[in-house]
């Protein structure tokens, strides 16, 4: 099999649009449909500093793989942000790797640790929480969404930049209507302009698409699992939507441009009930926003 854009072997079939790609062109068409996409939505502006959210993950490391290269000839600078959330035998093999790759691309890297910033690690945290029912990625979520705020108002970034793809999209919008949480599908739209814009470069790129940019370019990324990632319900729906792909070729696109169109509709009507929190003065539903609250819940059961 040839490549359609140039002829030579392909080694990627991209079912849903009959493409067959070679490893040059298949890599050459993420960094262009990541450009589309930060065009389309204005994400990034001539001289912005962007904090990359940097986990160590095959998307982050891609993410920032990608917008180096943009960042070279569209003039803004790149800041890696990684959050080191204190997961024994998990974090330290992350923090090496980005830093590594940091290094060897001349990438600006700093790191932000729940224990200096919250007096707690998430091992620490979960010990503290008040029912299972809180799953450690939720309790993992909020506290990672306040230290890359952190990191990114101590590095005075404009922009943050996060790796999730269009899986991590789709599997978000079903949670949220499995949980009943239909406020929050107001809240992911592609960029977020709040104090600091934040940003999805990668929202309508498939997740396997990334994981193969990440091996065709040869860029190290974190082999081993978090230990807490099966408690949700997230690997449940991610093999879901797999198998719908599998058997229905396309309609993960398909399904996206409808959570899309719902989103401003949502958000429409959420606006009516948005506040600014008394805490942190981010936007929020109620009067404190679910970080705050958080982090106030835990100190409460620390002390």
């Amino acid at each position: 099999m040839n490549c359609n854009k140039c002829g030579n072997i392909a080694v990627f079939s991209r079912k849903y649009s009959g493409e067959s790609l070679c490893s040059l062109c298949f890599s050459d068409s993420i960094v262009k449909k990541t450009a589309k996409t930060i065009s389309k939505y204005n994400m990034i502006q001539e001289g912005d500093v962007v904090g990359v959210a940097v986990s160590g993950g095959k998307d982050s490391l891609s993410l920032l793989h990608v917008l180096k290269k943009m960042s070279e000839s569209h003039n803004f600078k790149i800041i890696a942000i990684t959050v080191d959330e204190g997961i024994p035998n998990y974090r330290d093999e992350a923090l090496e790797i980005v830093g590594n790759f940091c290094n060897n691309h001349g990438v600006e890297h700093r790191t932000y640790a729940y224990k200096e910033l919250f007096d707690l690690t998430l091992e620490e945290s979960l010990e503290l929480r008040e029912t299972e029912k809180t799953t450690s990625c939720s309790i993992c979520g909020i506290l990672r969404r306040r230290a890359i705020d952190f990191g990114a108002k101590d590095l005075d970034v404009d922009v943050i930049a996060t790796g999730h793809n269009l899986d991590d999209v789709l599997q978000t919008f079903i949670i949220n209507l499995l949980s009943g949480d239909t406020s929050r599908i107001g809240w992911m739209e592609p960029i977020i302009s709040n104090k600091i814009r934040k940003i999805k470069p990668f929202c309508e790129i498939y997740e396997n698409e990334i994981v193969f940019y990440a091996f065709t370019n040869e860029i190290p990324f974190q082999s081993e699992q978090c230990p807490h990632m099966n408690e949700g319900i997230r690997t449940e729906i991610r093999e879901f939507l797999n198998s719908l792909e599998n058997h229905h070729n396309g309609i993960k696109n398909s399904m996206y441009g409808s959570v899309m169109r719902l989103v401003p509709i949502v958000k429409n009507v959420n606006n009516k009930q948005r506040r600014v929190c008394q805490k942190c003065g981010n936007q929020c539903t109620g009067v404190v926003c679910s970080v705050c609250a958080m982090l106030v819940n835990l100190k409460q059961e620390q002390s």
